[in-house]
């Protein structure tokens, strides 16, 4: 009644002043005629009645009006929450306690008699409210109820419950349980295409007769038909190593739950010389186009053989998928794709302004060493250029002041600021021992230079730096050091490969093979044999393996710490900060303990944890950090993961564990 009250007297006209202003010229009239006042007087009586009665009786219709609408409103409001069309429910999303819903809603719930005595979550196993209390309007995600499916749309209302504010939750429910179908059925209907190649094709048909090859061809072919017969697609050989097959998307997942068998499969097929097949897989997928679908299978297949062979990849828009890949690499490099980089390299050098040549953060031998070698080629082809040098110490620290003091390397490291002044449209950049964008020490660097050519032995990752010029990409090499000396071999004369860059390169190969018992193979002591007749002394690099007293101490210091898991696997965790060098020989060493097959050394670094590892090969330690944003190769690996060391050394016991299921 108050607000009614107040709102009449907002709707009554003012009319006060004009009555005041009436009677003061009636007043004012009886000083000069009496009956002319009094007959103002009864003028001003009667329109003062009238107003009165035809101010109530407006007064009246207008209230009678609002009454009239209110009620109409509440009505339609009600009528509207029991007989909507979409199913509604309100509740209190703090305690899933359900206040009120419509006919619609206990329908599709079944629970008519009981749906105010139990919780939502409790009616609706897959609901949750917490994106209401997000500030949201929408569900992210379609609820299933039975074999129903809704989009669930709502909105929060404060109230005062026994003087404490609350929430109530109002829903309302859209059922998309045709369109979910239908979109289901069209993401599952979209075309993948799927290169399969015989990585070694070449070795296993080496010597064999024409009836061998034929029927170790026909025995490899049945295995792919057997594969590939489920999925119910196209499946065809279109070279003489590399076969096709399209299928749908919904049969991918089946593929993906074997952990691709066939590669193992295939494995059983043996030449007379006991050399085992191997297989490739590259996977394309979610593709706007059939074009884009065939350069994401092909983008695959590269990052399948980039990462060593024998495994499956999966590309989407997006990102990459790995599956397998534990084997050991194969060495397989040719002398003729040596000889036509080497040409390639000489070219792109001859043609640049100026040359920058990079490696990876935190430069180690291997890095220094490959980048000495593209410098001597841009003093063969009388081309400037300079090498990216990172501040502070860093393993490598000892060989760049030995190549300092060299008079051709005078002023040849600078930073990589300095880098960004000199670079013009025609400069090169020469990324070694490394082809992650995120791992170069200077990023920015290689943003601005339009020419890239990267020298690599790492098996690539899902992120690597795309477009280069010159991809000379090699995971059988035992170092990005071997192959830049492979590539001098064809560019120069020994005579011309200074002895300090001679033995930088030797001292990069020594470290990733260590001392030549690692991922070693034919290549790589004609690479050692090319770099001694350069010069180089192998007693001046074992000097640069020396280590300190306090060192090495800290090394069996680390040693001391080692537990094993799993029977064969090493790991060292310390809580305090370590030298890079010291966790990594610490690594190594462990390797020299009987009965150890993979080690890996945890150690504190601000708000990140290092992780260097080790394998001797029956445990690949790159796949097994790969879970945790690492890299490397099956030999050597490292990591660095934000967190704790006990929240990292959780996390790798995982990936490990994982690893070793997924065989």
């Amino acid at each position: 009644m108050k607000k009614k009250n107040k709102l009449s007297h907002l709707l009554e006209p003012s009319l006060r002043l004009y009555f005041i202003a009436l009677v003061l010229f009636t007043v004012a009239s009886a000083f000069f005629n009496i009956y002319l006042t009094i007959a103002e007087a009864a003028v001003v009586v009667m329109l003062y009645l009238y107003f009165r009665r035809s101010n109530n009786r407006r007064k009246r219709e207008i209230l009678k009006y609002i009454d009239n609408v209110t009620c109409n409103i509440d009505v339609a409001t009600k009528d509207t929450m029991v007989n909507a069309p979409l199913p509604m429910v309100i509740f209190k999303p703090e305690t899933d306690e359900v206040i009120w819903s419509n006919e619609r809603f206990l329908a599709l719930t079944g629970e008519r008699e009981h749906l105010f005595d139990t919780k939502l979550s409790a009616a609706v196993p897959d609901f949750s409210s917490r994106w209401l209390m997000e500030g949201k309007n929408e569900c992210p995600t379609e609820v299933h109820v039975g074999d129903s499916r809704f989009m669930v749309f709502g909105h929060l209302v404060r109230t005062d419950d026994k003087n404490r504010q609350s929430f109530l939750a109002t829903t309302y429910w859209v059922d998309v349980t045709e369109f979910s179908m239908v979109r289901e059925e069209y993401y599952a209907a979209r075309p993948v295409a799927a290169i399969v190649q015989l990585d070694n094709y070449e070795e296993l048909l080496k010597g064999l007769t024409d009836n061998a090859s034929s029927a170790l061809l026909s025995e490899i072919n049945a295995r792919l038909d057997e594969w590939a017969s489920p999925v119910g697609g196209i499946f065809c050989r279109y070279t003489r190593d590399h076969y096709l097959l399209v299928f749908e998307e919904r049969y991918l997942a089946q593929l993906q739950e074997g952990k691709f068998s066939i590669l193992d499969s295939v494995h059983e097929v043996v030449n007379s010389k006991g050399i085992p097949a191997s297989i490739s897989i590259g996977i394309g997928k979610d593709a706007d186009t059939f074009e884009e679908l065939f350069q994401f299978a092909n983008l695959s297949i590269d990052m399948a053989l980039s990462r060593g062979g024998d495994q499956a990849v999966v590309k989407n828009k997006f990102t990459f998928e790995f599956y397998g890949g534990r084997s050991k690499e194969l060495e397989k490099r040719t002398k003729v794709k040596s000889r036509v980089m080497a040409n390639a390299l000489s070219e792109l050098v001859g043609s640049a302004s100026h040359v920058f040549i990079m490696g990876h953060k935190y430069p180690d031998l291997d890095c220094i060493g490959a980048a000495a070698g593209v410098m001597s080629v841009c003093r063969k082809r009388g081309v400037p250029a300079h090498i990216i040098r990172e501040s502070g110490q860093n393993p490598a620290s000892g060989m760049v002041e030995k190549l300092s003091a060299l008079p051709e390397y005078k002023e040849a490291f600078i930073t990589a600021q300095d880098a960004l002044i000199l670079a013009d449209a025609n400069c090169l950049l020469v990324v070694v021992d490394t082809n992650r964008p995120e791992q170069v020490s200077a990023e920015e660097l290689l943003l601005s230079c339009n020419k890239v050519a990267v020298i690599d032995h790492h098996r690539r990752a899902a992120t690597y730096i795309a477009n280069a010029a010159l991809n000379f990409h090699e995971p059988y090499a035992s170092s990005a050091s071997e192959l830049v000396t492979e590539l001098l071999q064809y560019i120069m004369e020994p005579a011309d490969l200074l002895r300090t860059e001679a033995e930088a390169l030797l001292a990069g190969i020594v470290l990733d093979t260590k001392q030549f018992t690692m991922r070693t193979g034919g290549r790589t002591f004609e690479a050692a044999a090319f770099l001694r007749r350069s010069g180089a002394d192998t007693w001046d690099v074992k000097k640069l393996f020396q280590n300190d007293l306090e060192g090495t101490i800290a090394r069996y210091d680390i040693i001391q710490n080692a537990r094993m898991y799993r029977n064969d696997i090493a790991i060292a965790r310390v809580d305090h900060t370590v030298g890079r060098v010291t966790a990594a020989q610490a690594a190594d060493e462990l390797l020299n303990i009987a009965g150890i097959d993979a080690s890996f050394v945890l150690f504190p670094d601000g708000d990140r944890v290092i992780i260097s590892a080790r394998s001797m090969g029956d445990t690949n330690v790159q796949v097994v950090l790969e879970k945790l944003g690492g890299g490397g190769n099956g030999a050597t690996a490292g990591a660095q993961v934000p967190g704790t060391v006990d929240e990292v050394t959780k996390n790798l016991l995982r990936a490990i564990d994982q690893y070793f299921e997924d065989e």
